[in-house]
C-alpha cells in the first residue's frame, strides 16, 4: 500500500500539470474576457484540485491533510463566484462577448418565417375568392 501512494500522488499531479497547461494556453489563445474566465476556471478548479488530491496522497493522514483539504474547499467555493464576480463586471462595462450573433440569426429566422406565413394567407385568401367568383357563375 505504501508503494501505491507516491504513484498514485504521481498520477495525480501530472494530471494537475495538464490541466494547468491546458488551461494556460487557453488564457493565451482565446478570444475574450469572457473564454478566458473559463480558461481560468479550468486552471483553478480541475488544475489545483489535482494538485491537492497529490500532496493529500504523499502526505497521509496529518494535520498537513486537514489543511490540504481546507485550503480545496476554500477554493471550490470561491472560485466560481470569482468568475461570476468577473464575468458581471465585464458585462456591465459592455464588453461584448466575441462570435457569432445568434440573437441577429433568430431574428433573421423569424422574419422568414412571418413572410412565409403572410405568403401562405394571401394564397389561401387568393384561392378563396377565385373558388366564390367560380361557384357564383357556375350557378
Amino acid at each position: 500500500m505504501e508503494s501505491l501512494m507516491p504513484i498514485l500522488a504521481s498520477i495525480f499531479i501530472g494530471l494537475g500539470v495538464i490541466s494547468v497547461l491546458i488551461g494556460a494556453l487557453g488564457l493565451i489563445r482565446l478570444p475574450d474576457v469572457y473564454s478566458r474566465i473559463h480558461a481560468a476556471g479550468i486552471i483553478d478548479t480541475a488544475g489545483v484540485a489535482f494538485f491537492i488530491l497529490g500532496m493529500i496522497c504523499l502526505s497521509g493522514w496529518s494535520l498537513v491533510t486537514v489543511k490540504l483539504i481546507l485550503i480545496g474547499i476554500f477554493l471550490f467555493f470561491t472560485s466560481p463566484i470569482s468568475g461570476h464576480a468577473i464575468a458581471r463586471v465585464a458585462h456591465l462595462k459592455g464588453i461584448a462577448p466575441h462570435g457569432r450573433d445568434l440573437t441577429a440569426t433568430a431574428t433573421k429566422t423569424s422574419n422568414t418565417k412571418k413572410k412565409t406565413a403572410k405568403k401562405k394567407a394571401a394564397k389561401k385568401k387568393t384561392t378563396k375568392t377565385i373558388a366564390t367568383k367560380t361557384k357564383g357563375r357556375a350557378s
